[in-house]
């Protein structure tokens, strides 16, 4: 009887750590990322309520409100960084998947963990940006809202602290675990039953 790599050693525990989290860990995850979906999901209907309000004004004997599309616009920004941390986690995020199909678990373990790698780095580079922008830029305002830019940037840091975090623990959980495997499911559009 041999004994399975992965139960043994710190490799074994950093693998429980990823299969079986601790229930502390786990809830903490699921909060964070029903925050960052609920902060999506509420600049998603912002912006739809808005832009909807745009349309109206259009028809109706009253001044527009210029403030609606520039809310919408900041809108649209919040919506593309805050839920980007989520999409890497769900490996929902733009990737190409070819490398998924390769035969060699090492090829795949070794892109997957250089491109989460690479992922991390930029998302540190964002983050380390939108800090600088948010200190220096709180004394300008939106030209129709008038609020202080260092809020737009402020949110969007949530989106790049999150990236950065969840690309590092990808990383980890690629080299430890090893990457996934493209099945004939996958390839062929086949669902599964």
């Amino acid at each position: 009887m041999t004994a399975d790599p992965r139960s043994s050693g710190a490799r074994g525990r950093l693998a429980g750590l990823f299969t079986d989290p601790p229930r502390w860990l786990a809830r903490a995850a699921r909060t964070v990322t029903a925050l960052e979906i609920a902060l999506g999901v509420a600049a998603l209907l912002l912006i739809f309520f808005l832009v909807l309000v745009q349309a109206g004004q259009r028809y109706l004997p009253i001044e527009g409100w210029a403030w609606t599309g520039e809310l919408a616009r900041f809108s649209l920004v919040w919506l593309t960084f805050v839920v980007a941390g989520v999409l890497v986690t769900t490996d929902s995020h733009i990737a190409i998947e070819m490398i998924d199909g390769v035969g060699n678990d090492t090829v795949r373990r070794v892109v997957r963990v250089l491109s989460c790698l690479i992922v991390a780095a930029v998302g540190y580079g964002l983050t380390a940006e939108a800090w600088e922008l948010v200190e220096t830029q709180g004394v300008l305002k939106s030209p129709a809202l008038e609020m202080p830019m260092s809020w737009l940037y402020g949110i969007s840091m949530i989106g790049f602290v999150s990236t950065t975090v969840r690309a590092v623990i990808a990383a980890v959980r690629y080299a430890v675990l090893g990457a996934p495997v493209m099945s004939f499911e996958d390839v062929a559009g086949v669902p599964t039953t």
